[in-house]
């Protein structure tokens, strides 16, 4: 059986970013099964991807897809791999995840982007989860972990990437819905986890825009939500954000997080990510001047 690759966190209420130590459980006595498990997936138009997702899921117990309104053949593909389709309109990232795990069977929820996929390792880590229950010494369930993250990989312009900004990027997937939801009016949704988090072996592969003109175009609705969020919360663009901003955004990801040993897929991403920053500033400029 794979390795289990377990890290603890305090039990207060987490949201992703750091976690300190790990530590490794190797063929663990079983205490007890791990109760069945629901994977969700979240859809608009995600022919091209939505297979691969379903396929990595193979060791849940149902795979659930909530669509928001595809014109495209997501649902007919996620259906003939067995998957359970629902239809909900669109009400945000964080409410539509919540959404499915409201509707999953099942009481642990493994989700996924449509873009998405587990590792092999991953795949085998989730199966030692399921073999191996993660008791604590005093066998209590409140000291048990209420969710497990694993790193994420993205895939773009042609290579994978290990520097900019964006590895590892920690993301909590395998929660109990009973101690956890996900949070986020407009983007950046996560989970809160009411108790201690884990990391599992493996990682999460992100396969990112098939071309700049689509992540561009992507840019323009994720800054509009950025820039609805920050101005529900009072901020304002002042002339110094929309000057000095951008250009530390690029210095910081080329430089201080390393995107020049990405090659040409780092200047890219830290020109995407200059270019972000700037569009955000200026929505929100132009919100508060309505």
């Amino acid at each position: 059986m794979a390795e289990l690759a377990l890290c603890f966190c305090s039990d207060a209420t987490y949201n992703e970013p750091a976690l300190q130590g790990k530590v490794s459980l190797r063929r663990a006595r079983p205490v007890q099964e791990m109760p069945p498990l629901s994977a969700t997936i979240i859809t608009f138009n995600e022919a091209e991807n939505v297979a691969r997702a379903i396929r990595s899921l193979g060791d849940a117990d149902e795979v659930l897809v909530v669509d928001s309104g595809s014109s495209d053949a997501t649902c007919r593909i996620a259906d003939e791999l067995g998957a359970r389709v629902l239809h909900n309109p669109w009400p945000g990232y964080a409410a539509q995840k919540n959404f499915a795990a409201a509707q999953a069977r099942h009481d642990w929820v493994l989700n996924l982007d449509a873009d998405e996929e587990l590792d092999p390792a991953a795949q085998a880590a989730l199966r030692s989860w399921k073999a191996i229950s993660p008791a604590s010494a005093d066998g209590q369930k409140m000291s048990q972990p209420a969710g497990y993250r694993w790193p994420r990989r993205a895939f773009y312009m042609g290579r994978w990437i290990r520097h900019s900004g964006w590895y590892p990027d920690w993301k909590i997937r395998l929660y109990d819905r009973r101690r956890g939801s996900w949070h986020g009016d407009y983007v950046h949704e996560s989970v809160a986890i009411e108790g201690p988090v884990a990391a599992l072996a493996g990682e999460i592969l992100h396969y990112t825009w098939q071309s700049l003109e689509a992540q561009y175009q992507r840019t323009e609705i994720y800054t509009d939500l950025a820039a609805r969020e920050m101005a529900a919360h009072g901020r304002r663009a002042s002339p110094l954000d929309l000057l000095l901003a951008p250009p530390w955004t690029f210095a910081q990801t080329y430089f201080l997080k390393l995107g020049f040993l990405d090659g040409y897929a780092g200047v890219c991403i830290a020109r995407a990510a200059a270019h972000y920053v700037r569009r955000k500033y200026e929505k929100l400029k132009e919100l508060k001047a309505r």
